[in-house]
Parts: structure tokens; C-alpha cells; sequence
């Protein structure tokens, strides 16, 4: 459902991202208030949700440094962006040997997020990567080095149109990086907040290795407290998580509507589908 307060552009996201929501967007849109105020997205990954809705009037935060960088010069800096991305792919399509290219590039890569050179050359680095990397994957190592393979693609890592169109739609949006709690501090009666956190792992007993990843147990029922605070202050919120018993038990009393998704990286073809839910307050 659009909302009154969005604006229509077609862009789509500049990278692919774990837990990505692109084949929930019409659930997603079919559970939308029809109108509201602010819009807030603490854990925007590849803002699959956010370039859907291009809302006017947005903040949008993630923890990942090097993704919050690229979102900003994007928005600041479109067209040095895609001078550093025609660079990179002139050099791929003039290479002899391209798996070669891409281990040197994501080395390049590693240097600058190690040093904390978060700049134009370090998002089209990003970008590169992820659109030739296996799964379009973010996966760092105990060093920080990101570490996923090349996925033996030429393709090109943007196009003109898409970067532009998403330098529009960003252009007055607040971009954070840090936790998501303070991402909703200003949140006001009627202003939307769309959750999308790392989903709790299917199997109770893999929470240690998902912690790994920086969101525990604990960090699940701060966020479901967080999400009770800002019902009581007339927010509008949604959130989008597995569907297992521990996320029944934190939103017990909110509107739950489970869903099927496919999965697509499971070697087992039974578990290549599950369930998922959406859970509103409204």
C-alpha cells in the first residue's frame, strides 16, 4: 500500500545484502499504515524496504561502517562514485585473468577498511566486491577482512541510472552508523519504524555462533523492549524476523502473521522453504 507520504521512484538497492527483503516487499506493502509520519529504519542492510517506499522524510541506520559509507557518497558524491566503479570494471573487462582482478581489488579493499578509510574509492570497492563476490555475501574474518570468494561474473556493478535515482531518494534522509536504539530516539506518535535486525538462528543452540555476528540473545530483547517503548509512544512499527518460538514469546501480545519464504542457500531441497513473520502493533 503506498503511502501518502512517500515519493515514486524506481530505484532498487546498490548491493545485495543478507536477509534482504526484496520477495517480502508485498507482504510488507499489503501491511503498511496508509499514512504516517517520519519514517525510521534502524537496520537498513541493502534498503530493499526503503527504496520501495521512498518515504520524504527518513532516517536510516546500520552498524556496518563500510555500508553507511558507501549510502553517503552515494548520496554526496554520486558521480565520483561511478568514475571509481567504471575504473574497476574497465579493469576486469581488460583483464586476462578476472579471478585474479577480483582478489586484488578485494585486497585493496581490506587495506582500506582495516586503516578506516571510509571514502568514495572505499563504497565503489564495496560495491565492486558484492556484485562479484559468491552470493552477493558480506562475510568478514576474526581480522575484519571480508573473505567471500569471486562468483566468476563480468558483470557490470551499476548503472548510471539506478546510482542517480538513488542519490535522489537519499538526498534528505539522515544516514547513521551505530546501534539501532538510538536511530529511533526522536520517534513521535504516528512516525513508522521498520525492523529488519540479524534474524535469531532456527536452532536455539546456534546462538553462540551467531553472536559472532554482534547480535546476541540479550540484543533480541533489548530490540523487543525497544519495540513496547515505542508502541506506548503511538509509533507505528513492523518487524520482520524467523519464525520460532523465542520471537513468539517476545512480541506475544502484537498482531503476528506468519508468511513462506523461499531460502536459497540450503544444499537440503526441503529446507529451501520456511516461514517467517511480520509483526505490527497496529
Amino acid at each position: 500500500m503506498a503511502s501518502s507520504t512517500t515519493v515514486g521512484r524506481q530505484v532498487h538497492p546498490f548491493v545485495k545484502w543478507a536477509g534482504g527483503k526484496r520477495q517480502l516487499l508485498g507482504e510488507i506493502q499489503a501491511r503498511m499504515p496508509e499514512s504516517y509520519g517520519d519514517y525510521y529504519e534502524p537496520f537498513v542492510g541493502g534498503g530493499a524496504v526503503f527504496f520501495d517506499l521512498s518515504p520524504r522524510t527518513a532516517t536510516i541506520n546500520d552498524i556496518n561502517t563500510s555500508l553507511i559509507n558507501a549510502y553517503l557518497q552515494i548520496r554526496d558524491n554520486p558521480h565520483a562514485v561511478m568514475e571509481q566503479l567504471d575504473f574497476l570494471d574497465g579493469g576486469q573487462n581488460d583483464c586476462e585473468d578476472p579471478k585474479a582482478y577480483y582478489y586484488d581489488v578485494r585486497e585493496r579493499y581490506n587495506v582500506r577498511i582495516t586503516s578506516d578509510a571510509y571514502d568514495v574509492e572505499t563504497a565503489a570497492l564495496l560495491i565492486y566486491i558484492n556484485k562479484h563476490c559468491f552470493n552477493g555475501l558480506y562475510r568478514v574474518n576474526a581480522k575484519g577482512r571480508f573473505n567471500v570468494p569471486y562468483n566468476n561474473s563480468r558483470q557490470a556493478s551499476y548503472t548510471a541510472e539506478n546510482i542517480i535515482g538513488l542519490s535522489q531518494a537519499l538526498a534528505d534522509v539522515t544516514i547513521a552508523n551505530g546501534d539501532f536504539e538510538p536511530t529511533c530516539a526522536d520517534a513521535k506518535t504516528g512516525d513508522f519504524i521498520f525492523f529488519d535486525s540479524p534474524y535469531v538462528p532456527l536452532k536455539a543452540d546456534t546462538f553462540e555462533a551467531y553472536t559472532k555476528e554482534g547480535f546476541s540473545r540479550e540484543e533480541h530483547i533489548r530490540l523487543a523492549q525497544l519495540y513496547r517503548t515505542l508502541s506506548d509512544r503511538g509509533c507505528y512499527c513492523m518487524l520482520t524476523n524467523h519464525n520460532t518460538p523465542f520471537i513468539q514469546e517476545l512480541y506475544a501480545g502484537f498482531n503476528i502473521d506468519v508468511v513462506s519464504v523461499r531460502r536459497a542457500i540450503n544444499s537440503d531441497a526441503s529446507k529451501r522453504t520456511g516461514t517467517e513473520v511480520i509483526i505490527t502493533n497496529y
